[in-house]
């Protein structure tokens, strides 16, 4: 049998194992899903796990079954692309035939000293699971800080409002304004939300070290309870470590087939891929579509496509607590209840077709 390995069970690697399954894996082949935890969790919801807001189970979806997929559980230490084995943290290996690399991102601190020891993360379901703790054992009265005034940070900055409106809640941000990437209206208006909420948003700042419950914002010592990084991700360590080429933000290029350049049995999905776009769970689904297009051509013998259309994205949509939100849908910006109702709607959608 000719083995697939499947690294992360990712946005991008669920869409893999869905498209080839049940019917579309050739019956000499088998898949290897290897991932740390035994379901696919809902990243894009982990603020929310975070701030308490909806409990554990709401942000895991079960793996598909079928006779030849199988599951490893383990963190993985590093690939040999040369050798086509796969290198765990426990010393066990993994062989393979054809690999796709869905390892994620971590966060990156930017090599702010103490950043990393002394916030809390969202970037995985343990990590948000801590941050949850600390969170939600703080007394009433106490200052949370979230560094980052991009879509995780403001997520969790107004999940966190409702969730516990007794806590000082200062939101960091290095622009003049949160959102910079988003159009101005969209910014504004959350930017009037969390004036109107009472979220104090630290425009202009600049982080330059951590302490343990304390931050410096332009070398001025800023006491908080508990600090939330949410100022910036990297691809996964393993990813890091491997000697191909990487672009500016230190993801792997890619050919027009996403494999890596010299290894045509090695693809790579998700945040760790160098896309046109910024990472995002509708990147990685569209990318790993035109994966398994490559794959089923190429066990057929058959050439695949030279080049594919650019992947189309329908936008981006972020919450504003459970009964507001943003977004951009077509190109169209969106704000208040309907934006919160479509992400309502497409998580949900998400989460019972896949499970």
């Amino acid at each position: 049998m000719k083995k697939l390995v499947v690294l992360g069970a990712g946005y991008g690697g669920m869409r893999i194992l869905h498209r080839l399954l049940p019917n579309q894996l050739p019956s000499d082949t088998e898949i290897v899903l290897v991932d740390r935890a035994p379901y696919h969790s809902l990243k894009t919801e982990f603020y929310a796990l975070a701030a308490g807001t909806i409990s554990d189970h709401h942000v895991r979806v079960t793996f598909p079954e079928h006779e030849r997929l199988s599951v490893k559980y383990g963190e993985v230490a590093k690939v040999d692309m040369d050798g086509k084995v796969v290198h765990f943290e426990d010393q066990s290996t993994l062989t393979f035939d054809d690999l796709i690399i869905g390892l994620g991102c971590e966060d990156k601190y930017h090599d702010i000293p103490g950043a990393e020891e002394y916030t809390y993360s969202i970037q995985t379901i343990n990590k948000s699971r801590k941050a949850y703790q600390a969170l939600n054992d703080l007394p009433a009265n106490k200052v949370v800080a979230i560094v980052g005034g991009g879509l995780s940070g403001v997520e969790i900055a107004s999940e966190l409002r409702e969730s516990r409106p007794d806590l000082t809640i200062k939101l960091f941000d290095r622009g003049s304004i949160i959102l910079s990437s988003f159009p101005e209206r969209l910014s504004k208006y959350v930017q009037n939300w969390f004036e109107t909420h009472g979220v104090e948003v630290v425009n202009g700042s600049n982080i330059t070290r951590v302490e343990e419950n304390t931050l410096y914002n332009h070398d001025e010592p800023v006491h908080c309870d508990v600090i939330v990084w949410t100022a910036g991700i990297q691809p996964n360590k393993v990813v890091r470590e491997l000697d191909v080429e990487k672009d500016g933000q230190g993801r792997v290029v890619l050919t027009k087939q996403h494999n890596i350049p010299g290894h045509e049995n090695v693809y790579v999905v998700g945040d760790c891929a160098s896309l046109p776009h910024a990472p995002s769970a509708q990147l990685a689904e569209g990318q790993a579509e035109q994966i398994v297009q490559v794959l089923l051509k190429r066990w057929n013998g058959e050439t695949p496509p030279e080049e594919f259309p650019a992947i189309k994205l329908k936008g981006v949509l972020g919450s504003l607590g459970k009964k507001h939100g943003f977004g951009l849908v077509n190109e169209r910006p969106l704000t208040g209840r309907v934006a919160r109702l479509l992400k309502s709607g497409i998580l949900w959608m998400y989460k019972y077709h896949n499970g």
